[in-house]
């Protein structure tokens, strides 16, 4: 679980001590590592890790799994050759890490692909992995954008028997940028939030998680999670919940969850949303990178364990497997950053570091996570 010891002292510029861990080193088991492959079974319909792009090919060959979709952080990588009709994403996102890594969803149940309004989707019998481009037209906002792709998944995963929407990632270019009066992240707010209170039923409580992050360049893409059953959402006790904000930060509020919790007989899943230096809906620490990084930390660990008392996880329950995902603003803050983050995670922990703009202008990094946990069946742990 997420959890720390002690309270950090955000104010401070000390460095954290050792002993002040964002996550409960004791009850986490390594991942898979970059250089291995994907360790799969037979009960597992949702997984995903990070993987070397320079060893996807190797993986695509050799491994047992079956590919829901691949995510790429370049802009136009050679595209491995195996992938068939699997979804693929390319986010101009230059990663401030090394060595190049590509996202990769995987199943171990057998999968089918299908296309519809241009979306391409992999399916099994219990999650459904979708990936959506579309680009701007001059002369029509981001609004009318968002809301057409939205509107177009809404409907097409609950036709195809999926209609419970777990987690979604929302990436286009200047994102802080203002159109005709709003700021763009501000007309993608209202284009969501119209999409989804209009096919949704009592739709705040049906919120997925979400990301949205300024790319380089690119068009208006999307990619996201929907099953065949409801997850829960779970909102964060020290942040207003996000489609509650004031309408100072625009017209329609932002329609996401802080996370979702997706049990599965195999085990369950913790998607968390993009999290910030953010308490209640004010960001904090404007102009300093170390003070964000360890408010944004300390808002991980509180929504880890209120998931925890919320929903009787015992701790340690979330263990199997950990993996986040960094996004900076600027680049010259990674290392400050990435200290922080080594000493408050499990090394074991994947970590994605990425370029990418930030919803609010003074905000310096997001960091969103998903957690995993395997559990017993039939008296024994799967292999």
């Amino acid at each position: 679980m997420l959890h720390y010891q002690r309270q950090v002292e955000i104010g401070s510029v000390s460095q954290p001590k050792s002993k002040q861990s964002v996550v409960d080193r004791g009850a986490w088991s390594s991942p898979a590592t970059s250089t291995q492959r994907i360790p799969v079974s037979n009960t597992h319909p949702l997984r995903t890790a990070y993987v070397e792009t320079a060893l996807l090919e190797t993986i695509l060959t050799a491994s047992p799994s079956n590919f829901l979709g691949v995510v790429f952080y370049d802009r136009s990588p050679g595209q491995p050759r195996g992938l068939g009709a699997c979804p693929v994403v390319c986010l101009d996102l230059p990663q401030l890490n090394e060595p190049p890594l590509a996202e990769v969803w995987t199943s171990t149940l057998p999968v089918t692909y299908h296309q519809a309004e241009g979306i391409h989707f992999a399916m099994n019998d219990e999650v459904l992995f979708g990936v959506l481009q579309l680009e701007e037209s001059p002369g029509t906002p981001l609004d009318i954008v968002t809301y057409t792709g939205y509107r177009r998944l809404l409907v097409q995963t609950r036709a195809l028997g999926y209609p419970h929407l777990l987690r979604v990632w929302n990436y286009f270019p200047s994102i802080n940028l203002e159109s005709n009066g709003l700021e763009r992240y501000q007309r993608f707010c209202v284009g969501r939030h119209q999409a989804l209170a209009e096919n949704l039923p009592d739709f705040q409580r049906m919120l997925p998680a979400g990301t949205a992050v300024g790319t380089t360049s690119g068009p208006l893409q999307i990619y996201f999670l929907a099953s065949t059953q409801p997850g829960t959402p779970v909102e964060n006790p020290r942040q207003m919940n996000a489609y509650e904000y004031p309408r100072v930060y625009g017209p329609r509020s932002p329609a996401f969850a802080r996370a979702t919790l997706r049990p599965s007989i195999s085990g369950s899943h913790l998607f968390i949303a993009g999290t910030a230096s953010v308490v209640g809906h004010a960001s904090q620490h404007v102009g300093m990178p170390y003070q964000q990084t360890l408010e944004t930390l300390h808002n991980l660990n509180v929504m880890i364990t209120h998931t925890e008392q919320l929903h009787e996880v015992s701790r340690g329950k979330l263990h199997r497997q950990a993996l986040f995902k960094v996004y900076i603003r600027h680049p010259e803050h990674v290392s400050t950053v990435s200290d922080i983050v080594k000493q408050l995670l499990p090394v074991h922990t994947q970590v994605l570091y990425l370029q990418g703009e930030m919803c609010r202008s003074e905000l310096l990094l997001e960091i969103e996570g998903i957690l995993v946990s395997r559990n017993k069946i039939n008296g024994a742990i799967p292999a």
